[in-house]
């Protein structure tokens, strides 16, 4: 299970991150200088709204956003991890799914944060981090 502790600790590791409020909402949002890749995300009104029109219901614990390379990578994490990831239609056509904290180990969820890092991360600040990890071309 991880926390919200986790996430701030992950991306603050990543390099030429800072956290922000996000306006939205008020929590806390990671960011490159190229845009946010991961944030608190809890419900607002009008998800509750949405998804009971769907028959669903928004995940009890905390949850938090997270930027995908697009809808394919973004579907991929839905079918792959229904128990950990989900979506909301204010979502849909969006590259970002939600995410359980209760339900995603500290591995996983430092997996998809670098992912969603090197998608928002300067392409030259992603290749050099690649490269050092020795996870480059």
């Amino acid at each position: 299970m991880a926390t919200f502790d986790d996430v701030r600790a992950i991306a603050l590791s990543l390099p030429e991150t800072h956290e922000a409020i996000e306006g939205h909402g008020g929590g806390a949002m990671w960011r490159t200088k190229n845009g946010g890749f991961v944030w608190e995300r809890g419900p607002r009104k009008s998800d509750l709204a949405a998804l009971e029109k769907l028959g669903r219901q928004w995940p009890a614990g905390p949850t938090a956003a997270v930027r995908t390379d697009g809808n394919d990578e973004k579907e991929a994490l839905l079918a792959s991890f229904p128990d950990v990831f989900f979506t909301i239609p204010h979502f849909d056509g969006f590259p970002a799914v939600l995410l359980r904290l209760d339900a995603i180990d500290v591995d996983q969820l430092r997996e998809v944060i670098t992912d969603a890092w090197i998608v928002k991360a300067p392409k030259r600040l992603a290749k050099e981090w690649l490269a050092a990890q020795g996870l480059g071309d």
